[in-house]
């Protein structure tokens, strides 16, 4: 009967078997043997900075009526290669936040104009008696004072008449223009114009390039940055 030699620690095999063992552990270390190589975690790949989604361009206007002196409120150069055409109504808490950013458009904006077009909603019981207003002040080249005064203190209808005299306008000229209703039409058309052009609530904006002709529609009582935006793109 054939026998097995254990080695044990008395055995002068035990010693050898370590020995062995040993030998074979350390090389497997050494040459990466991948049934001993050490756990690690698997190399995280870099991370890749992602770029920031492109800002959506703001829409192309319909058809704008182009820009007339002799008819439009404009504030700045007339020359101007681009306007920013305000379609705004008196009594819309929208437009009197929007009046300062568009003072400052036109203020720090190089070769830049505003033209304030009236769009009177029809639930502002006093909105189109207002835009009325300010174009008989306009007749005594007072449309912008006028309108200034109207976002800051109101446009009710018992108002119009003593925002006149606080302008120092000629208030008798001024009445008989309010009474006989001149530019009632003229604010029906500049409203009916806003609506073609794709104007659908106040303030509406249209930032129109007046030798190429292209626009972009930006809607609502948006920050200067917007305006300045578009106003670059179309230059």
């Amino acid at each position: 009967m054939s026998s097995k030699v254990v080695p044990t620690p008395n055995n002068p095999w035990f010693g050898v078997s370590m020995v062995l063992i040993g030998v074979v552990f350390g090389y497997a270390v050494a040459t990466g043997s991948p049934g001993l190589k050490p756990a690690q975690e698997a190399e995280k790949p870099e991370p890749v900075a992602e770029k920031p989604a492109p800002k959506p361009k703001a829409p192309e206007a319909k058809v704008v009526d182009p820009v007339d002196p002799k008819v439009d409120r404009i504030k700045g150069d007339p020359d101007a290669t681009i306007s920013v055409i305000e379609y705004s109504d008196f009594e819309c808490p929208f437009c009197a936040r929007h009046h300062p950013t568009m003072e400052k458009v036109v203020e720090e904006l190089d070769d830049v104009n505003w033209v304030y077009r009236h769009y009177p909603l029809g639930f502002h019981a006093n909105a189109q008696k207002a835009s009325e207003a300010s174009e008989c002040a306009g007749d005594q080249d007072k449309f912008w004072e006028y309108a200034d005064i109207l976002f800051e203190k109101g446009p009710n209808k018992a108002d119009l008449v003593p925002h006149a005299e606080e302008l120092g306008l000629d208030v008798a000229e001024f009445q008989d223009c309010l009474d006989s209703d001149k530019y009632a039409q003229k604010v029906k058309d500049q409203m009916a114009a806003g609506s073609k052009a794709g104007v659908s609530g106040t303030p509406g904006n249209i930032v129109y390039n007046n030798k190429t002709k292209e626009s972009r529609l930006v809607s609502g009582a948006q920050q200067f940055p917007a305006f300045e935006a578009a106003i670059e793109e179309l230059r």
